[in-house]
């Protein structure tokens, strides 16, 4: 069923893209411009990759550089890929090879996604996050999976969340558009958000969503996305998303080009905003389904091996 549904959507897919203009060639004062839907707006639409070996915040020895020379992007690159096949550490059982993770494609030599604040990295927590932090550290060693409630939402395949950074897999995102919304279905479990654009409010405070609640407008050639309204049950890197006000934005800048920034705005978590931004590249796709725990066997998996755990310490 899910399988279906998945290429029911790619099908309308195609549609509306063959249904779309050819990318603009016309340069405009000496630069490109993007091609317009037949209603005028900045034609968004295709599937999107993400991916990227650039990581979210910046080391400290790369100081006070925002970027790496592209050998020394390289050689980030190549230790990327060795420490996926490298030996598991005792204890563990691994995880996915070099063979199943895909090479970057953007951002190849930034020091960090992180443009703001300027060193590069997240912006330090409020006292209150800090609290909650060890509090949720001190659940997860004495109860990490007392039943599957225990286990985190992407580990049992609810939702990847809002906002996410790339994988090293599955870092796909299709976009559609019609005149009053646009459509961002993300590859990683298969998650699509509708983001109105006809001006209506934001949901009540009362009714919360997995990925919140996304409101869009254009400014120029960006399409500008609001999301609020997220689940308390959510969380963004250990901490709960709830208060957040997450600001997306999406410009066309080549044929094949779109820059993806997002600025993440929660007084209650952070001492101040933070900004991340990420080209993606047009990718030929398809987007495939995204099975999760294949059989549904890996939840009961995970506990039996904590409940033989539990056995082997009486």
């Amino acid at each position: 069923m899910r399988h279906a549904s998945v290429a029911a959507l790619i099908t309308a897919v195609a549609v509306v893209l063959l249904a779309a203009p050819a990318a603009a060639q016309a340069p405009d004062s000496g630069g490109w411009t993007p091609a317009r839907t037949p209603w005028g707006h900045p034609d968004l639409q295709g599937i999107w990759d993400q991916t990227t070996g650039t990581p979210l915040e910046r080391a400290e020895e790369a100081d006070d550089r925002e970027f790496l020379t592209e050998e020394e992007a390289a050689e980030r690159e190549r230790r990327r890929f060795a420490a996926f096949d490298a030996a598991p550490r005792q204890g563990s059982p691994g995880n996915y090879g070099s063979q199943w993770r895909d090479g970057s494609r953007n951002a190849l030599t930034r020091t960090s996604l992180i443009i703001d604040p300027p060193d590069g990295r997240i912006p330090p927590r409020t006292p209150a996050a800090e609290r909650r932090s060890v509090e949720n550290q001190a659940r997860r060693r004495d109860h990490p999976a007392d039943s599957w409630e225990d286990r985190n939402l992407w580990e049992r395949c609810i939702t990847r969340g809002t906002p996410r950074v790339p994988n090293n897999y599955n870092s796909n995102i299709l976009i559609l558009q019609t005149p009053d919304a646009v459509v961002l279905l993300n590859e990683m479990i298969n998650e699509t958000r509708v983001v109105s654009l006809d001006g209506r409010p934001h949901l009540g405070p009362g009714i919360r969503l997995w990925n919140g609640d996304s409101r869009g407008h254009w400014e120029g050639d960006t399409l500008v996305v609001q999301t609020t309204n997220f689940s308390a049950r959510q969380q963004f890197r250990g901490l709960p998303v709830d208060g957040l006000r997450l600001v997306e934005r999406f410009t066309r800048t080549g044929p094949d080009q779109m820059d993806y920034e997002m600025t993440l705005d929660d007084p209650a978590m952070y001492t101040r905003t933070w900004t991340v931004v990420l080209p993606m590249t047009e990718t030929g796709g398809p987007i495939f389904e995204y099975a999760c725990h294949e059989g549904n066997y890996g939840m009961e998996g995970i506990l039996a091996g904590h409940r033989a755990e539990e056995r082997a310490l009486r």
